[in-house]
């Protein structure tokens, strides 16, 4: 199993939790990245929002793709999986800008393709906001232009969304034949796009049964198109004690569910804009990404116990939130990992 984390670039992921004591800085982001290579974690997720969906649209958050080019600079190991949202990036530019990260990373750089779900952030930042389908016919457009100018020059393209003519892309990214692309989403729509086009699968949280569904139906979508076997992630929210009552009596205090919260609005734009195969709780509102469903919440030994059942299933990571991100990755990595 490999250990990945979310980067908090929000100041936290708990919506009703004001103050989680990890400031949505650029030395915040930098220290956590570096002590996390040391203590054993294997990749970092950088979300992508030019709002703060977490805490509410005027908290601050950090850039995506700037803070990705400096965490390469200041890193050495793991892998920075970027998200990337389309309707944010002209393909042919972005292209050009993750071949440069990669370049800085020496191979490190991967990209979480995500269609865009907040009309609202689209409208205040001058951004067309479309309906779930067609925002994945652009996607779907995107990665082809993407995945072309990074293999050869010369490239042109001409779709409904995009178009480039005769296009050279130098450097090419240093990793071949090009940086892993995974992406999410529980549409058909979304399992198709990625089946086709994607290295990697990721999803929100859900216990090891839902999660094995989900895995053998990507499995068999991508023995249809006699592609090379997808890599699978799953997000969770960790929370390890000394003693189940301990980490219950955490879970239950970062859950104690206000809808008053800043993000509150934020969240039901989200739920209209997404199709979940699955109803969403409040419960799950309080927490980002549905991470508690994957129950990573109990003594080292119940936890370990359950990332076990995730491997068994054929997930190949975990990205995992948790507050304060810094103290209780220290905690995982002693407990969990075994890194002193």
């Amino acid at each position: 199993m490999r250990y990945g984390y979310w980067l908090p670039i929000f100041g936290g992921w708990l919506r009703n939790v004001d103050d989680e004591g990890m400031s949505p800085t650029w030395e915040y982001a930098r220290d956590l990245a570096c002590r996390a290579e040391e203590i054993g974690f294997d990749l970092t997720l950088v979300a992508e929002l030019n709002l703060n969906d977490i805490k509410g649209i005027e908290a601050p958050s950090l850039d995506a793709w700037s803070t990705a080019a400096a965490l390469a600079a200041v890193t050495k190991r793991q892998e920075i999986m970027v998200a990337v949202r389309p309707t944010f990036h002209a393909p042919a530019l972005l292209a050009k800008q993750a071949a440069n990260i990669d370049h800085i990373s020496q191979g490190r750089l991967s990209l979480n393709v995500v269609s865009s779900w907040w009309a609202d952030e689209a409208r205040k930042y001058g951004v067309s906001f479309e309906q779930h389908d067609d925002r994945y016919s652009r996607t779907g457009e995107w990665l082809d232009v993407v995945n072309n100018l990074w293999k050869s020059d010369h490239f042109s393209f001409t779709g409904k969304h995009y178009r480039v003519e005769d296009n050279i892309l130098q450097p090419k990214p240093l990793q071949k034949p090009r940086p892993l692309i995974y992406a999410g989403g529980e549409s058909e729509t979304a399992k198709e796009m990625i089946a086709s086009q994607c290295d990697g699968y990721v999803m929100h949280g859900d216990p090891p049964d839902v999660i094995a569904v989900r895995i053998a139906d990507m499995r068999e979508r991508r023995n249809r198109k006699r592609l090379p076997p997808l890599k699978f992630g799953v997000a969770a929210y960790s929370i390890v004690r000394e003693t189940e009552l301990e980490a219950q009596a955490e879970r239950a205090r970062i859950t104690d569910v206000r809808q008053s919260a800043s993000g509150y609005d934020n969240y039901q734009q989200w739920l209209a804009g997404t199709q979940l195969e699955q109803r969403v709780s409040l419960e799950d509102y309080s927490v980002s990404n549905r991470g508690l469903r994957s129950g990573l919440i109990g003594t080292p030994s119940q936890v370990k116990a359950r990332i076990a059942e995730f491997e068994a299933i054929g997930v190949d990571f975990l990205l995992l939130q948790c507050s304060p991100q810094r103290e209780e990755m220290e905690r995982f990595s002693r407990d969990i990992i075994k890194v002193d």
